[in-house]
């Protein structure tokens, strides 16, 4: 079974190494790794280049890390295709070949499981683990949604539910994951195991500020689906008053 995995980058050259050390020391035959940079000029290419596992490296300007990422999978030949940021890394060698044994169970089409958030300079520092927990088609509704450095995908799932919508900024990955697991009611396999760890400080993490525009976005990604996310009217209003306060201080 094939796996492609897709980094995007964008002058990366500080974390980009660890990324791509831990692909290359994967257990697993076959990978297709698929690096899509956004123009870097610190060395990332060049780091890059010196990995010979990869097996296509494109660079050239985008709209962003989703649009980077469409691109990867548009790309992508493999049976299962899976993200990972070019920051993180996977949690062992191993990670790769249990997705494939995952996949060749019938009737599974997408995958998640664990993640740990680690201190940007010593990845074997545990800052919180993510138990993302078995889904049901309910868990939305409370506010779940499983990491998405975790989520793997077979390739027609893409083909039949889309890509990532680069209208919702940051919460692209929250609306792909809501419209493939509740939209179209593609069934999900959760493995009970932490298999990605991912560094401090991503864009939906610096600041309440940044977490407050996610939610708004994470709302936006369930009308742009036509469902009703009941469980946001719960605490909208005092986001939006926190916003304002915030705003003016």
């Amino acid at each position: 079974m094939k796996i492609s995995l897709i980094t995007a980058t964008y002058n990366s050259a500080d974390t980009l190494r660890d990324t791509l050390q831990c692909i290359q020391e994967q257990d697993h035959p076959d990978i297709e790794h698929i690096i899509i940079d956004g123009g870097s000029g610190d060395g990332t290419l060049q780091i890059a280049e010196g990995f010979p596992h990869i097996a296509k490296i494109s660079s050239g300007k985008d709209k962003g890390i989703y649009d980077a990422m469409n691109k990867g999978i548009a790309a992508a030949t493999g049976d299962v295709i899976g993200i990972l940021n070019s920051d993180d890394v996977y949690a062992h060698r191993a990670v790769i070949s249990s997705i494939a044994a995952t996949f060749k169970e019938p009737g599974v089409q997408c995958s998640y499981a664990d993640l740990q958030f680690v201190q940007r300079d010593n990845l074997d520092k545990v800052v919180r683990t993510w138990k993302a927990g078995r889904y049901t088609k309910k868990s939305f509704y409370y506010g779940w949604m499983p990491p998405h450095p975790t989520f793997f995908v077979r390739r027609e799932v893409y083909q039949k539910a889309g890509m990532f919508n680069l209208d919702l900024g940051s919460a692209a990955d929250y609306e792909l994951m809501l419209r493939i697991l509740l939209k179209y009611e593609i069934p999900a396999t959760y493995i009970q195991q932490v298999i990605t760890k991912m560094r401090v400080g991503g864009v939906s993490t610096v600041s309440l500020k940044n977490r407050l525009k996610a939610n708004y976005r994470d709302r936006l990604a369930w009308k742009v689906n036509g469902l009703d996310p009941y469980f946001f009217t719960l605490y909208l209003k005092p986001l939006r008053k926190l916003s304002q306060f915030l705003k003016r201080s």
